[in-house]
């Protein structure tokens, strides 16, 4: 069983097909700025956390003393 198209239905088709690849090209685009939006976000909020605990000071402790 084999399916007929004329020129139309072909072109449809195509003009279909390449409508779905430039919403998909359009998807990827934004989900690259979305990328590089995480991306710097991340390398900020790893930097913010190595200037922390570089300004930590460590607080001596006092030892407990033993009672016998």
């Amino acid at each position: 069983m084999s399916n007929r198209y004329t020129k139309a239905d072909l072109e449809q088709i195509v003009y279909s097909q390449l409508e779905n690849l430039n919403v998909m090209h359009d998807l990827l685009n934004i989900m690259k700025v979305q990328n590089e939006l995480l991306h710097n976000a991340n390398k900020k909020l790893k930097d913010e956390i190595s200037e922390f605990k570089e300004k930590q000071h460590g607080y001596p402790t006092r030892k407990r003393s033993s009672r016998s």
